[in-house]
């Protein structure tokens, strides 16, 4: 029985680790409603509440952005922009003009589902 309970909790403990993103940056995402897009290791552009902007984890300045989103863009020109809910909208909307000096085409906005 012991055996059992044991390798119920390994189970559910590796499930439960396997569900969450480890490479994104910890940020508090805005509310809403919005459908899934199946996008296989998209580029992450990523703004916290204290302004600092990453790009796939690696934090870079607002001018080092499209040199950064350059080197990791992807074909199709998809970059899912993550920004906390408490960074500073102009903050966010400069890093993503910097991300279409790059060569950003689409931007794909995370929120957290309701």
């Amino acid at each position: 029985m012991i055996d059992v309970m044991f390798f119920l909790l390994a189970t559910f403990m590796l499930t439960s680790l396997s569900m969450q993103r480890l490479d994104a940056v910890h940020i508090d995402l805005p509310s809403g409603q919005a459908q899934s897009v199946p996008l296989d290791r998209p580029l992450t552009l990523s703004v916290n509440r204290s302004n600092q902007i990453f790009v796939n984890r690696q934090p870079v300045r607002l001018d080092e952005v499209s040199r950064a989103v350059a080197k990791g863009i992807r074909r199709d020109g998809n970059i899912v922009v993550a920004a906390d809910d408490g960074a500073s909208h102009g903050v966010v909307v400069q890093a993503i003009l910097e991300a279409r000096k790059a060569g950003a085409e689409h931007f794909l906005v995370a929120v957290h589902r309701e």
